[in-house]
């Protein structure tokens, strides 16, 4: 059997470290790095970036504050146009009933 290049180790270390290769290939790239420490430490550094990219962004208080304040005013609109709304039909059913009692 061929010997693995450096350069293919390379090519595939995105997909170890993010998890998408098959057991065959995980296991080539995990021999390769055990004979390679330098690349082994860069597959260490680009899994921990991956999880750090996952990791939640913390929310402070004012993000928190400003995220309710936003969702209070979407809320506050809603009702205000829903108000409108059922304003309006009770207001055209009521015309309609009026305009009923005059034609008589």
């Amino acid at each position: 059997m061929k010997e693995v290049t450096r350069s293919v180790i390379l090519d595939l270390l995105p997909l170890y470290t993010a998890g998408e290769v098959s057991d065959d290939t995980r296991k080539l790239v995990e021999n390769y790095l055990k004979t390679h420490p330098e690349l082994e430490q860069a597959a260490r550094s680009s899994e921990q970036m991956l999880q750090l990219d996952e990791m939640p962004a913390p929310v402070g208080k004012e993000e928190a504050m400003e995220a309710f304040s936003k969702a209070k005013h979407h809320l506050w609109m809603r009702a205000l146009t829903l108000a409108i709304v059922l304003a309006a039909i009770f207001g055209m059913a009521f015309l309609g009933v009026f305009y009923l009692f005059l034609a008589k």
